[in-house]
């Protein structure tokens, strides 16, 4: 069992709690996945190497004004995998996944970027191999199955440019046809992600990788748990200070998903204790 019996029932819990605090809230859940969508372009390029910093990001995508000279493909790169990601949302419950709508996903992801062609028929092959096996998987947690996907999506590599993007995106359409929010795979934790792809080559398992997107995905539903609830919410570090408790270890609480913390613009907020 690669998903721990202890993991499955917390995030059965909080999804069921997400369930009831979302019905009558659907634009304030909009407007908060809107709100995100900086920071999971910023970190989903910077995995990639990109030099834009998260207020460059938030500029950029904002038609401001950016104050140094700027690669012009940098530039298009986080437009467009904003417009993939604003695209994605009302797609999730009315559109399967097939290999016909990744190569949309990517035709729009490499937009004024590169005239790359679809991906060969034989490569196109294994993608639908591996939409049917993840769809007909009815046994796995569902985390397991989007983990081993993940993994082979990027093993198969289909395109020339844009398949750790493309791959990121899928992860969190997968998500929302699950009735879940979106997570954010983050840059500072790149080295733990990209170890996942190392033990998956070496070890035939999907282990590290169900791990991240189960804290990420507990990460999101606390977040906007604490959005749903209306209470306030504040900095952990003022919390701690609030609670006379030790910063580091609520941190290392919050890394581990074990406090109802989260990240917002990198910084671990949680909801206030009236």
């Amino acid at each position: 069992m690669i998903v721990t019996l202890q993991t499955r029932k917390r995030l059965q819990e909080l999804k069921q709690l997400f369930d009831q605090l979302k019905e009558g809230k659907y634009s304030l859940l909009q407007l908060i996945d809107e709100a995100e969508i900086t920071e999971s372009v910023y970190n989903s390029n910077a995995i990639e190497n990109s030099t834009l910093t998260l207020n460059e990001t938030e500029k950029i995508l904002l038609d401001m004004e950016v104050s140094r000279n700027l690669d012009l493909r940098e530039v298009f790169e986080a437009k467009n995998l904003a417009t993939v990601m604003e695209y994605l949302r009302p797609k999730a419950q009315e559109t399967r996944l097939s290999s016909e709508f990744i190569n949309v996903l990517h035709l729009m992801l490499l937009t004024n970027i590169n005239k790359n062609t679809p991906a060969p028929e034989q490569i196109t092959r294994l993608i639908e191999n591996l939409i049917y096996d993840y769809s007909n998987d009815l046994e796995s947690h569902y985390l397991e199955k989007i983990a081993l996907f993940h993994l082979d999506f990027e093993t198969i590599h289909p395109f020339n440019d844009g398949n750790g993007r493309i791959g990121r995106i899928l992860i969190n359409f997968q998500l929302l046809r699950l009735n879940l929010p979106p997570i954010i795979i983050r840059n500072k934790e790149k080295k733990l992600y990209y170890s996942a792809f190392s033990e998956y080559r070496n070890q035939k398992t999907s282990k590290t990788m169900a791990h991240i997107f189960a804290l990420a995905l507990m990460e999101s539903l606390h977040k906007r748990i604490a959005y749903l609830k209306g209470g306030a919410i504040q900095p952990l570090t003022d919390f701690a200070r609030s609670q006379n408790e030790n910063p580091t270890k609520l941190l290392n609480a919050a890394r581990r998903q074990t406090i109802p913390a989260f990240r917002e613009r990198g910084v671990w907020k949680i909801e206030s204790k009236q």
